[in-house]
């Protein structure tokens, strides 16, 4: 059973920065599937902000975060990070890693998803 645990979210005024976590179980997943973070604010639909695959270093990101945000990932830790710069008010939303088996920017192409840690920024 995979499971993916979100931490590090919480509260950063404008031009800070946060790092969120996740913790990912499962060896079969970790062998051959991409990561996503996604972020769902209050009534709006739920949007791709990056991805990283397990393999290689590859990793793409949504334009609003290009530049500001980066994602890592520690396979033997089975850890994937996203590091949040100059936050904007507008970043504010409930943050998700998710899993998948190939990179795709779409939420339904995710099977596996963490419960979300909230992220507030404000001005």
């Amino acid at each position: 059973q995979v499971q993916l645990v979100e931490s590090g979210g919480g509260s950063v005024q404008a031009g800070g920065s946060l790092s969120l976590s996740c913790a990912a179980s499962g060896r079969a997943f970790l062998s051959s599937h991409v990561m996503g973070w996604f972020r769902q604010a209050p009534g709006k639909e739920r949007e791709f902000v990056g991805l990283i695959r397990w393999s290689g270093a590859s990793t793409s990101y949504a334009d609003s975060v290009k530049g500001r945000f980066t994602i890592s990932r520690d396979n033997a830790k089975h850890m994937v990070y996203l590091h949040m710069d100059r936050l904007k008010p507008e970043d504010t939303a409930v943050y998700y890693c998710a899993g998948g088996r190939y990179i795709a920017t779409t939420p339904n192409e995710y099977g596996y998803w963490g419960q979300g840690t909230q992220v507030t920024v404000s001005s």
